[in-house]
This record gives structure tokens, sequence and C-alpha cells, in this order.
């Protein structure tokens, strides 16, 4: 996705449950706040903002400098990758 190849793949897990929510092209160092829509690879919850195994809500719909993003919930979700 981007072509200086500065980014890496992670996958999103749901904290509660550990079902795979994301797989995500993250740009840059540091935690995973936010997810732009369009760095979404595959999508597991089919576009809900609630995981499909126990229906906790791990994201909100933003815009963050005109794009469209998921805020991630502190705590809602673990990173790997």
């Amino acid at each position: 996705m981007n072509p200086a190849g500065k980014g890496h793949t992670i996958d999103v897990y749901c904290a509660h449950c550990r079902t795979l929510l994301y797989h995500y092209y993250k740009a840059g160092p540091g935690h995973l706040v936010k997810c732009y829509i369009d760095r979404i690879l595959k999508d597991y919850t089919d576009g809900s903002l609630e995981c499909p195994s126990c229906g906790q809500q791990f994201v909100r719909d933003v815009m963050v400098r005109g794009r469209p993003a998921k805020k991630i919930v502190q705590g809602k979700v673990i990173v790997r990758g």
C-alpha cells in the first residue's frame, strides 16, 4: 500500500473474546489509536462497530483530517503483527 515500504500489516483482535476483527496496514510507529477505512485490508465485522462474537463495541466512526476512520476504544482490542 505504501510505495516506500514504511508500514506493516497487523491483526486486530477483540480483547474480550479474541475474535479476529481486522487485517490492517499500519504506517508509522506507536500504538493503534485509529484505523483509516482505506487501510483496512480485510474487515471481519462487515462494517459493524461491535465484535461479531461477543457484541462489545470496540470502535467509533470519526473523521480525521478529512478522512473517514474508526477510532479505537481504549482497552477493547489487542494488536499482533
